[in-house]
């Protein structure tokens, strides 16, 4: 009862994010991922760009 998930439910989030220069960056995750992680994967590729 308690432990079925909804079937509109996803356990993945979609977040763009904004840099400074106005470039998107798209990035699927889980929603119980850290910040901190999303976080160093778009100082990686922002450096790459």
């Amino acid at each position: 009862m308690g432990d079925e998930k909804k079937s509109n439910e996803s356990e993945h989030i979609n977040l763009k994010v904004l840099g400074q220069d106005n470039a998107v960056v798209q990035f699927k995750i889980k929603k119980h991922t850290p910040l901190r992680k999303l976080m160093g994967a778009y100082c990686e590729r922002a450096v790459s760009i």
